[in-house]
């Protein structure tokens, strides 16, 4: 299976500006900070982590709705990078975003029927073809009632918005489509809808995924490949099966532990991995390995100067620590971790 993105070393950072009369950058944001990325063609691919970890950062960096500060991004071998103006703007009709609020990603001065027309008119998709049986196909497509069309978002609840959202993303026929938290702010009912939607819509369309979620649940059961990021930083990469159930990262081995198992003879038995500390500053990111600061595996010999590199443990997983294969197998045990004082980020006066 050939690979529809590569994203090589991107970083995306926030400039800090103090001065009211001089505009002075005085230090910066890490949001992402060198990340390395593949999805093939075809799959979905989870990216999993707390929130203010990048991850919505990440994604609306690869379709240049924010613009990376460094790094690589290939679309079907094509480096976006370097698009400007037209160029950029057709390359955006093959990849699409449904954001994260349904409601406020939504012109509420636009009826559904204008929203779903405004995309394929300005990609010139509208020509020859019967506009209204399009619209049509595009509801039925999403489970809406061709009623639908002239109504506007407030008149529909929160999984219905999501629906009109995702449709806007179809309209397009795109190749990717980048979910942020599509099913957040829904009930959990709605979410199984939502989510079993996108699994028919991907069978029917053929299409290629990047969900971006902090709900592990959700993740597992979309998911082919699942990727964890902690601070600006993918930590750990496996398919989902194999990332759930041997989890090698101690950040992914937190995350696993806090997920409730409905047996409850299991989940009295089970290890239970709490974290201590915040969850440190993107502006003043920890040296060496990210995660040290909270982690009950940590060594002083290497992981609070060191950055651990993301590297094949075996065939399809990949993770950035030092210790994993000592972590995995019993040698290293987890110790109580002192929370340890990250220095603030100091400005210039």
């Amino acid at each position: 299976m050939t690979n529809l993105v590569e994203i090589e070393d991107l970083k995306v950072h926030f400039p800090i500006r103090r001065g009211l009369f001089v505009d002075r950058v005085v230090g910066h944001v890490y949001a992402v900070d060198g990340v390395d990325l593949s999805i093939r063609r075809g799959e979905t691919y989870g990216l999993v982590g707390e929130s203010g970890c990048g991850k919505s950062t990440l994604g609306r960096g690869l379709l240049r709705l924010t613009e990376p500060t460094g790094g690589r991004m290939v679309f079907d071998g094509t480096d976006l990078a370097t698009l400007k103006g037209e160029d950029l703007r057709r390359m955006r009709r093959r990849m699409q975003m449904v954001f994260q609020d349904p409601l406020s990603s939504l012109d509420p001065r636009q009826s559904v029927e204008s929203i779903l027309v405004e995309g394929i008119r300005v990609h010139g998709l509208d020509k020859g073809v019967d506009l209204g049986k399009t619209l049509r196909d595009l509801l039925t497509s999403v489970g809406l009632p061709h009623g639908s069309l002239r109504k506007y978002p407030h008149e529909f609840s929160g999984g219905q918005r999501q629906r009109i959202g995702i449709a806007r993303a179809l309209a397009v026929r795109p190749d990717l489509i980048v979910a942020d938290e599509p099913v957040s702010a829904l009930d959990v009912s709605v979410q199984a809808q939502v989510i079993n939607l996108l699994e028919d819509l991907q069978g029917e369309f053929g299409l290629t995924y990047l969900v971006i979620a902090h709900d592990l649940a959700v993740v597992r059961h979309i998911a082919d490949r699942v990727g964890v990021m902690y601070l600006g930083g993918i930590v750990e990469e496996a398919p989902a099966h194999e990332l759930y159930t041997d989890p090698l990262h101690p950040y992914t081995r937190a995350l696993l532990s806090a997920v409730p198992v409905p047996d409850p003879v299991v989940e009295d038995r089970r290890e239970r991995i709490l974290l201590t500390g915040d969850l440190p500053s993107p502006a003043a990111p920890p040296a060496g390995c990210r995660f040290h600061t909270r982690c009950p595996w940590k060594q002083a010999t290497r992981c609070d100067t060191e950055r651990p590199r993301l590297r094949a443990v075996e065939s399809g997983h990949k993770v950035a620590c030092h210790y994993a294969e000592q972590i995995r197998s019993g040698e290293l045990r987890p110790h109580s971790v002192e929370p340890e004082l990250v220095p603030e980020l100091v400005l210039d006066p």
